[in-house]
């Protein structure tokens, strides 16, 4: 009866939409089969939080984070913008898994790196800018409860445009970013968690978790 049960479980999920096979995703990412599966686990509970259709809606995902389906923070919309990969206003179970494995110890530092560019790049031009470095900045500290002045700020964003920028023409392109963080490994230290268990029952808290140039 119970073997029973998880079979009829299985279909069931089988027929959500965005629905892939955890062998699948296991193949194409750092992840074990297993820990697909805990992954599964995971994103039913996200996504049947206001509406059972096995997808996370931004509103779910905020839902996740804050105990507050309506709270608006830049930093969270991002990370749920490079999650929807196919830019539908929703993450299906496969862009979830393929998106958390760059947070996998065995991901590539690159891919890890291109990440946080895609993060930081907030009108998708290829190229970060000092308006929206201080956009991401304000985001960050706010969500770290770090009360810091404009003046303090404005001098964090300088001091990152002026080793970042090697061009010197105010913009950071992918080149000078993957350089930055080289000399600046601590901006990267929070894309890799060690643990699936930590990933599981800490999703809010890494979520919003980044390093602020400094």
């Amino acid at each position: 009866m119970r073997a029973f049960k998880a079979c009829f479980c299985l279909k069931k999920d089988r027929q959500k939409p965005g629905y892939e096979d955890p062998i699948i995703l296991a193949s194409e990412t750092p992840f074990t089969v297993n820990e697909v599966e805990a992954l599964h686990d995971l994103f039913k509970k996200l996504s049947s939080t206001i509406i059972d259709d096995g997808l996370i809606h931004k509103e779910e995902f905020r839902l996740a984070l804050f105990q507050n389906s309506s709270k608006q923070n830049l930093f969270a919309d991002r990370i749920f913008d490079l999650f929807d990969v196919k830019c539908n206003g929703v993450i299906k179970f496969g862009e979830f898994v393929r998106s958390l494995s760059i947070f996998h110890p065995n991901a590539p530092e690159s891919d890890k790196i291109a990440f946080l560019f895609r993060l930081y790049d907030l009108r998708q031009t290829g190229y970060i800018e000092i308006e929206e470095l201080k956009e991401m900045v304000f985001a960050l500290l706010s969500e770290s409860n770090l009360d810091l002045s404009d003046d303090v700020v404005e001098s964090i964003v300088e001091k990152t445009m002026r080793e970042a920028d090697m061009k010197g023409d105010g913009k950071i392109d992918e080149e000078e970013w993957r350089e930055f963080v080289k000399k600046n490994p601590s901006i990267i230290r929070n894309m890799t968690l060690p643990y699936l268990k930590e990933l599981t029952l800490a999703f809010p808290s890494f979520v919003l978790t980044s390093e602020v140039p400094d």
